[in-house]
């Protein structure tokens, strides 16, 4: 009897062990099924990156990429189409008759991703952050000019400066440093520069949600924004070094864009764009791509070297051959569309015949028998940096090294990841450097301030001017340019700094460049920002 009941026990149990088994398993199929549905219904889209975010960090510079800074942190005034400087943060302005005092008042419907307040307090606790570390900021001509931060009120903050200063305005629309950290996010020790953060709290669209170094970072909408809401839920950004990686990552649909300068050869973009399966667009102009001929090297401190290299480079070989003619010829420092750029000089022509008479004259003479110039028994030989992500860069170095190579110079070429080229390129350890201008709204005053520091976070220009003769001259008209009150004399002043550097060969204008944007067909509302730093996530959509 005890074992018959024990058998029909068992099988009860046995039935409601299935039983719970099936019902646990339906309940968890269940489940998976709404977090499938909740994933679809979730808008994501997927783009990739040379290098890695860094630790997004408004008040510091690499490896922090401008593009995620602007994602998460917001300036008080927004740089807008044409120029136009228009009320962000700050509602509105003042600026006092003798212009160095300006007053802001801020939007009251502003919260930090924290849900934590933006008010004159912790605007005054980041400018405060930022002025204690004006060392590291000094490229910045306003972080200089700024004397004192005073609370008005809740929502007012005055801005007193020594001087009256033009790019005021112009200068607080910037991605960095001039930007905003929620109170949580300051380290114990207050300095945000030299600590770090806690986390990353701001006003912007986008909250980071995860990260892994190197790998991706995924961006999640801010629901606590006060401005129009990003049209996804997701953005994610993967880390691909290689631009021919990259196109396979887009063509086998990985990636729903590509965006940016440089992050794909043109090649590439001409091969996309003539598949006709996907959708592709070329900004304006944005910046200048040039040369930095290192004036404090042995060979390219003499002048003619670099009027020789001036007249060796083919800008419309390169234009025609690695741009399919879809960047312009550039013959000055900045695009001439910008405010004091035009100026009226004599380009450098390519002339290979005039190139090798001005090297026979700097004593660099051909030598039978033997492929490169010489002088005094030595090789000319020029050291090429150029960073190792961008595909274009790699693209015009080899057609360098080629091309002087007929004229009997011997072109090194030396690439290096970011970091290490940056690293490289602010110890003036090159003859010639790939760079670029910075587009607005840096150019043209910001990059020519940029030359007058050795500040690791400027540009490596001040290292790469220390050989020429006017460098004292060029770095004091500057200076002076930047707090001149009198408009003309302003226009006399930039004509004069900008003469002067075409005169001294310095720099080698090769094209006006543009970004590029390739995307699938379900995506919208691509466009090109002002700042060319700013990738379109707010208006990026999945159809």
């Amino acid at each position: 009897m005890f074992i018959k009941r024990s058998n029909l026990f068992h099988s009860f149990v046995g039935l409601l062990v299935i039983f719970t088994i099936l019902v646990t398993g339906c309940s968890k199929t269940t489940i998976d099924q709404e977090n499938t549905s909740d994933n679809e219904k979730q808008k994501v889209v997927t783009f990739s990156w040379p290098g890695d975010i860094g630790d997004l960090n408004p008040h510091t510079y690499f490896p922090n990429e401008f593009f995620s800074q602007a994602m998460v942190y917001e300036s008080l005034v927004y740089y807008g189409k044409g120029g136009e400087i228009q009320p962000w943060l700050a509602e509105s302005w003042d600026i006092s008759k003798d212009g160095k005092e300006y007053v802001f008042h801020l939007r009251k419907d502003v919260k930090f991703s924290d849900g934590s307040l933006f008010n004159a307090a912790i605007v005054k606790k980041n400018f405060d952050t930022i002025l204690d570390n004006r060392k590291q900021h000094e490229w910045v001509g306003l972080i200089n000019q700024i004397k004192d931060t005073k609370i008005i009120d809740e929502y007012t903050i005055k801005l007193i400066l020594n001087n009256v200063y033009y790019p005021t305005l112009q200068e607080l629309t910037y991605i960095r440093p001039l930007r905003f950290v929620g109170e949580a996010a300051f380290p114990d020790s207050q300095n945000t520069f030299k600590d770090g953060l806690k986390s990353q709290i701001g006003t912007g669209p986008w909250v980071l949600s995860e990260y892994k170094k190197n790998e991706f970072a995924v961006f999640k909408r801010n629901e606590q924004y006060w401005g129009p809401k990003p049209k996804v839920d997701k953005v994610v950004v993967k880390v691909i070094t290689d631009g021919e990686s990259r196109v396979l990552a887009f063509e086998k649909k990985e990636l729903d864009f590509i965006f940016g300068n440089g992050v794909i050869s043109q090649d590439s973009f001409q091969f996309l764009k003539n598949s006709g399966q996907y959708e592709t667009k070329l900004s304006e102009p944005t910046a200048t791509r040039t040369l930095l001929l290192n004036s404090n090297r042995e060979a390219t401190k003499d002048l003619k070297v670099r009027l020789a290299l001036q007249h060796a480079f083919n800008k419309q070989a390169v234009i025609d051959k690695i741009f399919y003619g879809m960047e312009k010829k550039a013959d000055t420092l900045f695009p001439p569309i910008l405010p004091y750029t035009k100026i009226n000089i004599e380009p450098y022509e390519y002339d290979a015949e005039k190139a090798k008479m001005l090297l026979d004259e700097a004593g660099w003479k051909q030598v039978k028998g033997k492929l490169f110039r010489e002088k005094d028994g030595k090789e000319l030989q020029l050291e090429l940096l150029f960073n190792s992500t961008d595909n274009i860069q790699k693209s015009i170095a080899e057609f360098t090294q080629g091309d002087f190579r007929k004229l009997g110079i011997d072109v090194k070429l030396t690439s290096q990841e970011t970091n290490t080229f940056w690293t490289t390129a602010f110890q003036g350890k090159f003859d010639l450097l790939f760079t670029a201008t910075w587009a607005v709204p840096f150019d043209p005053h910001s990059y020519l301030a940029s030359m007058t520091t050795n500040s690791e976070n400027g540009s490596p220009d001040y290292n790469a001017q220390l050989g020429l003769p006017v460098k004292k001259e060029i770095d004091q008209k500057i200076k002076k340019v930047l707090l001149t009150t009198d408009e003309e004399d302003r226009k006399i002043l930039y004509s004069d700094i900008l003469t002067t550097l075409h005169e001294q060969a310095i720099y080698l204008p090769i094209s006006y460049q543009s970004n590029i944007a390739v995307y699938q067909k379900n995506i919208s509302g691509v466009d090109f920002l002002p700042q060319e730093a700013e990738v379109p996530l707010t208006s990026i959509d999945v159809n």
